[in-house]
């Protein structure tokens, strides 16, 4: 039995999210509290989050749907660009506190977010990610694309795409 639970995020965890993007992402990469609170407002069915058993939020998931191949930049900042019926899920984020890390955290939350991307009917799931992550996408089962047009906070990111099989 594991030591967490994956459940859909609530509106009331934004100042939870805020805190956790802060701990996982650079200040210049991490998303604010006020474009959680707009993400949650504009796609909350597509926040997932890792909970202990007493309600600390230890991890989470996140992205917006969209009939783009992969992640622009404007997406980062524009909720409103969601489109709930689009053939791609993007994940923004996979957070997860570093006391967490390597206790299955991350792989529960991706198992959840693709499962529920599948149900949709979505074609793939896409994210950026740093270099030094592709293994662990890879290991999830997304194949390398190639350098990501995304600058966003200054870094260089690479675009990775999991094709979804059975998906509605």
């Amino acid at each position: 039995m594991r030591e967490f639970e994956i459940t859909r995020a609530r509106k009331s965890d934004a100042e939870a999210l805020a805190a956790l993007e802060a701990v996982c992402f650079p200040p210049e990469e991490a998303a604010t509290l006020a474009g959680f609170e707009a993400r949650l407002d504009a796609f909350s069915d597509w926040f997932f989050v890792a909970k202990t058993p007493d309600g600390e939020i230890i991890g989470m998931i996140d992205g917006m749907a969209t009939d783009e191949a992969s992640i622009a930049d404007e997406m980062f900042e524009d909720a409103s660009l969601h489109r709930e019926d689009g053939e791609v899920q993007t994940v923004f984020g996979l957070d997860v506190l570093p006391a967490w890390r390597g206790k299955g955290v991350a792989g529960a939350l991706m198992q959840a977010f693709t499962d529920a991307a599948r149900q949709a009917g979505r074609r793939k799931v896409t994210l950026t990610c740093k270099a030094h992550l592709i293994g662990m996408y890879e290991h999830f089962g997304f194949t390398l694309i190639g350098r990501a047009r995304s600058v966003h906070g200054g870094a260089e990111w690479f675009d990775m795409d999991l094709r979804l099989e059975g998906a509605k």
